[in-house]
């Protein structure tokens, strides 16, 4: 089929561009100045094809080759080991998370739903569960890595082409859609520090017939890997042993006096009786509160990196009717079952939450009881019989046709995606586990002090020993969240490249017209909405929205030096009764002065629309402690800013609650970008891009605070400076009768903004050495120049670059990151080694007290940790023309953050920052592929 048709003149920087982006294909030969003519392509930030590579919008192209050779094992470290990625993430590693058992990336710090991901350009499900509990997001797990051809980052907004989400960039993942012959993979790895164990088979084979008018690609990816648990790594393998306080035993048997805090010691053995808990680890510890029993190396029991057992299915086909009309289809079938545990932190029963404390008439006190249970208690394999599991199975298909007619390309597609999520956690059940104690430890109440308390006489010697598996099975078992989300796309296209002549070329236009739907539903195990789990709760959510777009881009050569791109774009969805819409637009600029440079810069708006989570999101309670009751204070003679002696000053405590906006606004931002890229030579391109976003109507839970500020102003006439309107008011404000606060209502609201600004370099360099072969050099970096954040109308930005406690707050850690690879090709072998580096970022100390606090009793300051730089390197043979043999490892030099212990507290069984450094260590990895039917 002929289509696209076009090609065009060749250029130094395009040449040279076009050799970068074939470079590990092929290093041998690139140094050789071989195209005379380029295809025309669609590259990822255009709707035209073109010629040139680089254009207004920055690409970021990762190809398969590269994927291979850099050790990368799946799509999700891909993106997380980007130097875009300066934030921190939550998964595997972040124990108790929402998602733990899911993948996320995103850019600049951004939360990972700011970035819109694609696949073969098509939109990708959002995952069922909500990121950090109330955020939509991409679990970017089931994709099968080795049918990858390429994986294209746009960085900017690019709403006007990509509609919502784009706000922080775009990744497009782009699968192979033909091939010829075959493929067998099979690739086995380990970490030399223990755990972790995986092994990947694939699969894939191209088929043609009708001579060649029919093209089919068939993929089947099969992986499964063991988890790492916090007992395989010295860092975490037990409580904090170098910390700024000393190490300690957990509190896995302790009474804590429910006013003071103080532990109390009431076993009689002084804990000769629960010895053999953890492993026969159990003692006695002391702490500056008192005495208690427990064990430092309960830590331990908790997984690091996830266990995985997945499969995926992905087929591609082309018929071509005519030289002018072909039909496509293609499917991506994911299964996935994912296992962790958050370890005994976690998994323990107390008093406080169900009672409060109670009178201990032995030691007339009143206390609170706590106890962690441990690997004995469970029975069997211990935690690794009670791991959650995390079961998903999902779906994409599209169906369409492509074609020409006259000048026109066309295309028209409809995809139907469906994501089912069935999350099995493993829970304490509330009234099993409170009767067991109290008819085991606490016995029958004695009565109640004048105070209130009730009057106990435990059985200390019960509470201090161990629990059979049978009694432990009596109390607890699994609860089954049951998610779902779907998505129905329905597109059309029309593209003329040669719409009319300028001087400086044919200008190009293209316009797409979109229709579709999409639904969410979360339906937690009724038993959590229903308050029988001990210590866990969930929130229900369902809803749906229908949308449609309208995109056009206008590519105008003015000069043959001069290029001018537009684009605008309309999207309407209807969520509940409301229709929110948003036109976005970009104005893009190319400047040739010389072909081998390349000035260029764009300036759009960019959105997200309210996300079916903030609009659906069900309704859970809260007490707002602490508040303020400005209404009161205002009575009173007290005005906002003056209220420190008001009865009514942080003093008050009301029911709230919290839910879901079907009356939300978009997200908007104002972006631009700025650049240029010189390729002096075929062999030799460099850029640099500079970013500025400033975002507003950011969607935050609504502050009590505002709301009751708002309430101040408006029930006195007065100009309302707050987030919240004088509506919001009268709906979500209710005082009884003597006018005392009887609830509050605080949803979603569009409440903060941020304002952001970075710089982008990267760098590709092929060299031809001769009979010794040939060297490519590549590499990236981000600098963080700016990034503020203001959480309500009328507050200070926060500095998420200079203050430290607010990088925590926000998990904005790095301000500098980069990667380079080198890679030597001679002969059949290709050597690649390639460097992640991450610049300084705030230690734990200074994320709870800032850069000039140092702990008193230690010494040990706030402040930096130092640069951190990781080492992947692989070798590649070629032993025949069919069979190519790989070995790679992966951190080479088996760095750790040992260095950040430093900070924590000897409490800490995770003492490092989980959320953005990797404990995996040392990782080696062996594979063989044989090509076959070519």
């Amino acid at each position: 089929m002929n289509y696209p048709r076009n090609t065009a003149r060749r250029t130094t920087l395009a040449t040279a561009l076009f050799s970068a982006l074939i470079a590990t294909a092929a290093v041998p030969a690139l140094a050789q100045d071989q195209a005379t003519t380029l295809d025309k392509v669609t590259v990822t930030g255009s709707l035209i094809p073109q010629t040139d590579l680089e254009t207004q919008t920055p690409v970021m192209s990762i190809t398969a080759q590269d994927i291979q050779t850099r050790g990368f094992t799946s799509v999700a470290e891909v993106l997380q080991q980007s130097s875009l990625t300066t934030g921190g993430l939550q998964g595997g590693q972040t124990s108790a998370s929402f998602t733990q058992g899911a993948e996320a990336a995103g850019m600049f710090g951004l939360n990972p739903g700011y970035t819109k991901y694609l696949i073969n350009g098509r939109p990708m499900m959002s995952y069922p569960a909500l990121y950090n509990g109330g955020d939509t997001f991409n679990n970017i797990s089931g994709i099968p890595i080795d049918i990858v051809e390429r994986i294209e980052i746009l960085p900017g907004g690019q709403s006007s082409l990509y509609g919502s989400d784009a706000i922080a960039g775009v990744v497009n993942i782009i699968l192979k859609e033909r091939m010829e012959g075959g493929t067998f993979t099979v690739r086995g790895g380990t970490y030399s520090e223990g755990g972790g164990n995986n092994l990947r088979v694939s699969a894939a084979h191209g088929f043609s017939a009708f001579d060649d008018r029919f093209n089919a690609l068939v993929n089947v990816q099969i992986e499964s890997s063991n988890p790492i648990w916090g007992y395989q790594r010295d860092l975490t393998k037990a409580t904090n042993a170098n910390g700024y306080t000393a190490q300690v035993p957990g509190n896995d048997f302790a009474v804590i006096d429910a006013d003071t805090n103080r532990l109390y010691m009431m076993d009689p053995t002084n804990c000769a009786s629960v010895a053999g808990q953890f492993g026969g680890t159990t003692v006695m510890g002391s702490r500056a509160s008192g005495l208690s029993c427990g064990s430092v190396y309960g830590a331990g029991y908790k997984t690091l990196k996830n266990g995985k057992d997945s499969g995926q299915f992905y087929s591609a086909m082309t018929f071509d009717v005519n030289d002018d009309l072909q039909l496509f289809a293609d499917v991506l079938y994911s299964k996935e079952k994912t296992e962790y545990t958050s370890g005994s932190n976690y998994l323990w029963w107390g008093t406080k939450s169900t009672m409060g404390g109670f009178y201990d008439q032995s030691s007339g006190k009143v206390v609170n009881l706590q106890r962690a249970f441990a690997p004995e208690d469970i029975g069997g394999q211990g935690y690794k019989d009670v791991l959650n599991s995390d079961e998903s199975r999902s779906y994409q298909v599209t169906l369409g046709a492509k074609g020409a007619f006259g000048n026109w390309d066309y295309s028209a597609s409809f995809t139907r995606g469906e994501y089912k999520l069935t999350e099995n956690k493993f829970m304490r059940w509330k009234d099993p586990i409170n009767n067991y104690f109290a008819e085991h430890v606490l016995g029958p109440v004695l009565g109640t002090t004048a105070d209130g308390w009730d009057i106990y006489n435990p059985n200390w010697g019960a509470f201090y020993s161990a629990i059979s598996p049978e009694d432990f099975a009596s109390f607890t078992g699994y609860a089954h969240n049951r998610s779902r989300t779907w998505q129905n796309l329905a597109r059309a296209q029309v593209t003329n490249g040669s719409l009319f002549s300028l001087p400086g070329g044919d200008a190009g236009f293209a316009v797409v017209v979109e229709g579709g739907s999409e639904g969410w539903d979360y339906s937690p195990d009724q038993r959590l909405l229903d308050g029988q789990a001990w210590g866990s709760s969930a929130v229900a959510g369902n809803g749906h929205r229908s949308n449609y777009a309208v995109t056009s881009e206008l590519r105008m050569p003015l000069l043959e030096s001069l290029t001018v791109t537009a684009s605008g774009r309309y999207d309407a969805f209807k969520i509940a009764d409301n229709t929110v819409d948003k036109a976005t637009y970009s104005l893009g600029l190319e400047y040739r002065p010389l072909e081998s440079l390349l000035f260029r810069g764009k300036y759009g708006t960019a959105f997200r629309a309210p996300t079916l989570s903030d609009a659906f999101q069900g309704t859970s309670g809260y007490y707002a402690n602490n508040s303020t009751d400005y209404y009161r204070c205002g009575q009173l003679g007290y005005t906002p800013g003056n209220t420190a002696d008001c009865r009514y000053d942080n003093s008050v405590s009301v029911y709230s609650e919290r839910a879901g906006n079907p009356d939300l606004e978009p997200i908007t931002a104002d972006v631009w970008n700025a650049g240029l890229v010189w390729a002096p030579m075929p062999t030799l391109s460099i850029s640099a891009d500079y970013y500025n976003w400033k975002i507003e109507n950011e969607v935050d839970t609504a502050s009590t605070d505002q709301l009751l500020l708002a309430e101040y102003y408006c029930r006195n006439s007065l100009p309302n400076a707050a987030s919240a309107s004088c509506q919001n008011v009268a709906d979500w404000v209710v005082r009884d009768a003597a006018g005392n606060l009887s609830s509050l209502y605080t949803p979603k609201m569009n409440v903060a903004r941020q304002n952001l600004q970075a710089v982008t370099v990267g760098f590709k360099y092929l060299q031809d050495i001769g009979r010794f072969g040939a060297l490519q050099f590549s590499g990236n970096y981000t600098n963080m120049l700016k990034r503020e954040v203001q959480s309500e109308p009328g507050e200070d930005f926060q500095d998420l670059l200079g203050n430290p406690i607010a990088m925590w707050n926000y998990d904005n850690y790095a301000k500098v990151r980069s990667d380079a690879a080198v890679a030597w090709s001679i002969g059949k072998f290709t050597t690649t080694a390639y460097a992640n580096y991450v610049g300084k970022t705030p230690n734990y100390l200074a994320g709870l007290n800032g850069y000039d606090y140092t702990h008193p009793a230690s010494g040990k300051s706030a402040g930096k940790w130092g640069s951190y730089t990781t080492y992947n390197l692989s070798v590649n043979y070629r032993a025949q023309d069919d069979l190519t043999l790989s070995v790679m490892v992966n951190n080479v030099f088996n760095k750790m953050p040992e260095g950040q212990v430093y900070s924590y507290p000897g409490t800490s069984g995770t003492p490092y920052n989980n959320a953005f450094y990797s404990i995996y260590g040392r990782a080696v990895y062996a594979q063989m592929k044989y090509d076959f039917g070519k």
